[in-house]
């Protein structure tokens, strides 16, 4: 990785999990409006379903987290959000096409694995009431290795989750300490072991780069523990410092943080120890094993994307998300749950909703979505087939996008893309600044202070 290339293009930028980003979400947007778009999702594509359950309850609060989280409190609170989620759940639901069928649901949180199983399985059986599965669904769940025994695995798979992702961040038990988070129960070797003898098909670890104290030496440790474990998929997560946005962050600076430079080099340390284990690089921070569905799909140029993070376009399904937060992906709205614990459940009790903002998409927002993702996920772009799947001219796509090919020069110049006959492919190193390519194509950018993170 030429690194100096990189630190070039390394500025503020939108990371695309929605587009538009979720900067443009408003609160003029309202339950009565939501209500709508399920309705109209019944008859739009992706036909599947993809339910999103947030869980806000940690034990306790990484300095580092940037998510939605609250220290758990008593049961009866963590009993009176359950049930609900559930009364959302069945809101939405008895607004569904009941002949729709979930292809993959996906804990978040704060910290799913934190709250008693029992709760996981109430809700899990209220989506089972009410519709049925397709035969390769996903079903998984985030879980903290420092609430994670042997027993959990055996009932989380017999609740029906195929899938885990093991928030393990850093295996230094120091660096762990300096940013207030528990380390693994059990080694996380063996539970990974027995998550794979329990019958799960995938198992995800996430790393995260660029916390205190971390060095490119200790970085690489942690990825050489990571790769002897062996998971199916593997994320090395850059920390994203926003402590205007998370106030707990900005202890973190009395530690020291890794510089740019140092961040640069832990990322292509990672980069380099899991391409030459064998991983496939999905995105810009994803790895996964040859015959996992992801590296399948990138091949074939089937990759998809959403808050979720990446999936195929055969489990991708219309979102729609459960709790404090929460946002819900639907072909032609983006619709966000409010954060306050109290709110959400007043709210949901009082009406069967808690939309606090959103954003319905026009048909050029559609159009702009879908380039965006192409250039995302498969880094690849045939603007002529573009054109013809969305029905319009090329000439219309142009001005859609606001297209210049003088936006690309400095890409091409670099050797990141080629571009020919309106076909846009990315080179291997044009995955590294993904979001830069991206940019080039949305009209509606306007980059502000402390507005996005950087790009790398």
């Amino acid at each position: 990785m030429n690194i100096d290339l990189i630190k070039k293009y390394n500025q503020p930028g939108p990371r695309y999990t929605s587009y538009p980003p979720a900067t443009f979400f408003h609160t003029g947007f309202t339950a009565d409006d939501y209500k709508k778009h399920i309705l109209k999702s019944n008859n739009e594509q992706p036909e599947n379903i993809s339910f999103y359950v947030h869980i806000p309850f940690c034990s306790k609060l990484c300095l580092f987290c940037g998510c939605n989280t609250t220290i758990l409190r008593g049961e009866d609170t963590v009993k009176a959000y359950i049930d609900a989620v559930i009364k959302e759940i069945e809101t939405v639901a008895g607004l569904l096409d009941e002949k729709r069928k979930i292809s993959q649901v996906h804990w978040g949180g704060g910290t799913p694995n934190a709250i008693s199983l029992d709760h996981i399985e109430r809700i899990m059986k209220t989506f089972g009431k009410y519709f049925s599965y397709t035969d390769n669904a996903e079903v998984a769940m985030e879980v903290n290795p420092a609430y994670l025994d042997f027993k959990d695995i055996d009932r989380l798979a017999e609740i029906g989750f195929n899938r885990l992702s093991i928030g393990i961040q850093d295996f230094d038990p120091e660096i762990l300490k300096l940013v207030n988070r528990d380390v693994s129960v059990h080694p996380v070797k063996d539970l990974v072991a027995y998550m794979k003898k329990a019958g799960f098909e995938g198992v995800n670890l996430d790393l995260i780069y660029g916390l205190p104290h971390q060095t490119v030496e200790s970085f690489k440790k942690s990825v050489a523990q990571a790769i002897e474990i062996s998971p199916d998929r593997l994320v090395t997560f850059s920390y994203a410092h926003v402590p205007w946005v998370k106030k707990a962050q900005k202890k973190l600076e009395t530690y020291g943080l890794p510089n740019p430079e140092e961040k640069l080099k832990m990322f292509d340390a990672g980069l380099k120890m899991l391409t030459e284990a064998g991983y496939v690089s999905i995105g810009m921070d994803h790895y996964a094993k040859p015959d996992d569905e992801l590296s399948k799909a990138l091949k074939n140029r089937k990759l998809h994307r959403n808050f979720q993070g990446y999936a195929t376009r055969e489990t991708t399904g219309q979102v729609y998300g459960f709790g404090t937060s929460s946002i819900s992906q639907l072909n032609g709205a983006y619709i966000q749950n409010t954060k306050l614990l109290n709110k959400y459940i007043e709210s949901v009790n009082a009406s069967g909703f808690a939309v606090e903002r959103g954003y319905e998409l026009s048909k050029e927002d559609i159009i702009r979505r879908d380039i965006i993702t192409e250039i995302m996920c498969n880094g690849y772009l045939n603007m002529n087939e573009k054109a013809d799947e969305h029905n319009i001219s090329f000439e219309d796509l142009i001005r859609i996008v606001d297209f210049s090919e003088d936006k690309l020069q400095k890409f091409i110049q670099d050797d990141l893309i080629s571009f020919n006959k309106n076909i846009l492919e990315l080179k291997s190193e044009g995955f590294f600044v993904v979001r830069n390519i991206a940019m080039a194509f949305d009209p509606l950018l306007k980059i502000k202070d402390a507005q996005y993170s950087k790009t790398v």
